[in-house]
């Protein structure tokens, strides 16, 4: 686990996955067929975890292909805006679009409409990832969408490989979108592939059962990829907390109750402060409740990316909150 933990806290990141633009429907509260006005920002998990770690002090950098469209354009600016280094994002010409996200600010069954035909994410190709400087970086982060469809899952499996060849721990979260996948026997092949060759794995409790062929057995499957040395894994289970499983141990840890105005980003935000906490070197069981902080402010406010944490408003939040719930 040295390798890992030492990596992290080197607090620099290459990041595969998509960008995409986010779209949610304003004041909060608004159902999204009914409203008249719409705030956009910087969406896309892998992204989304680029600004939060930006956010907490850290460098990130975004590999990914973009539309050379107005909305591709956004959201490299927006990328900027955060602080994300964008020295290795392609921009396409061609059909091939970046991703729409249109989503409300309000629980009563929330909507999420993701628009992801033609995704140019899926065209990142082995020769976008043989450019980056992977000795750069302390640890490669990918989010499970990069495996629905090539050429970008045989170019991130590659970038695995570059990354070990760098001595570069890979850190994924498993992120299964159904929608993404030709078909569920497909994603769990390939998610259990990208699992057995990544240092942390990141997924909650229904990701962890699709990839062991049912939700009772998620647990059973974390604790099966935890069994090699040196590696962690996060099992994640909504409402009831998650178990952090390394070097034969299970760490319980609640989360921050809060009143939620939605479900999405709380994942990103999860990974982005988990990461920060390790790179300031706090212990994993702090940095695991500070990620699950970071998860709580994000869901209590609108939108993913600018709802993110700076590490002022995670110090004020952690001050002010009562502390979490009993594992």
């Amino acid at each position: 686990m040295s390798a890992l933990i030492d990596g992290i806290r080197k607090n620099r990141f290459v990041v595969f996955g998509r960008a995409g633009m986010d779209m949610f429907a304003d004041p909060p509260g608004t159902k999204a067929e009914f409203a008249q006005n719409f705030r956009s920002d910087l969406g896309g998990s892998s992204a989304n975890i680029c600004a939060g770690l930006c956010k907490l002090g850290a460098h990130s950098a975004l590999v990914t292909s973009i539309s050379n469209d107005c909305v591709g354009r956004f959201c490299t600016n927006r990328l900027r805006h955060y602080g994300v280094d964008t020295r290795y994002l392609r921009v396409l010409d061609g059909e091939h679009r970046i991703s729409l996200a249109v989503y409300e600010s309000t629980m009563e069954d929330f909507q999420l409409c993701i628009y992801r035909n033609n995704a140019v994410d899926f065209q990142v190709t082995e020769e976008d990832v043989d450019r980056v400087d992977y000795g750069a970086y302390g640890a490669l982060i990918t989010a499970g969408t990069v495996f629905a469809a090539e050429p970008s899952r045989s170019s991130t499996f590659r970038a695995f490989d570059n990354a070990r060849a760098a001595r570069v721990p890979v850190i994924f979260d498993i992120d299964y979108r159904p929608y993404s996948w030709p078909a569920p026997d497909v994603a769990a092949e390939v998610l259990s592939r990208a699992g057995a060759q990544s240092d942390l794995i990141v997924g909650n409790d229904e990701e962890f059962g699709f990839m062991a062929g049912g939700i009772d057995k998620g647990l059973e499957k974390a604790r099966e990829l935890a069994a090699k040395p040196g590696r962690i894994v996060i099992y994640k289970m909504g409402q009831e907390g998650a178990v952090t499983l390394c070097d034969g141990k299970e760490i319980r840890t609640g989360i921050y109750p809060v009143t939620a105005v939605k479900p999405n980003g709380a994942g990103d935000s999860f990974i982005a402060g988990l990461l920060a906490g390790i790179a300031e070197g706090r212990d994993l069981r702090d940095a695991v409740l500070r990620g699950s902080a970071c998860a709580s402010i994000v869901v209590s406010q609108p939108g993913c990316a600018p709802a993110m944490p700076t590490s002022e408003q995670l110090e004020d939040f952690l001050a002010t909150h009562p502390g979490p719930t009993s594992a």
